[in-house]
């Protein structure tokens, strides 16, 4: 059992699969600062100051021993409040599409660069044409005006 585990560890697909959800998650984090850290600030101010993360209704009671604040999202979800948090979803809705736009604009980049390769390849080498009679005719013309000329 140890030597098919091994056999299937050592695999190059499982192991780039391992690099990818590592990268992935870093990428994550740095994504979901720019969303939370950059932009959501931005589309708040735009929208007169809100903060959207904090954005939400509540579907239920809150309990009598709660001393937190009625506004704070985030106290009342620790206390178990029902939440509907919308303004959490569209910060979200936000890190996905940049996700999303990222990881098109790489596959794509990806896509062009493999298909410039294989065109290059299917192609091969390129090898110059021989010169027609013409334009041999005429370095033989320019040549000899040169040799009178100097």
């Amino acid at each position: 059992m140890l030597k098919d585990f091994r056999a299937f560890v050592s695999r190059g697909n499982v192991l780039d699969l391992a690099v990818a959800v590592i990268i992935g998650a870093a990428f994550g984090k740095i994504v979901t600062s720019l969303t939370d850290d950059i932009i959501m600030p931005i589309v708040g101010k735009l929208t007169g100051g809100l903060d959207f993360s904090g954005h939400f209704w509540r579907l239920g009671a809150v309990p009598a021993d709660y001393r937190g604040s009625l506004t704070s999202y985030a106290d009342l979800k620790k206390a178990g409040v029902p939440l509907i948090g919308y303004g959490e979803f569209a910060t979200q809705v936000v890190n996905f599409l940049i996700v999303a736009f990222i990881i098109f604009l790489i596959v794509r980049a990806v896509s062009r660069a493999v298909a410039t390769l294989e065109r290059e390849k299917a192609e091969g080498p390129v090898i110059p044409a021989a010169d027609s009679a013409e334009v041999i005719l005429l370095r033989e013309i320019r040549d000899e005006l040169r040799g009178r000329a100097g």
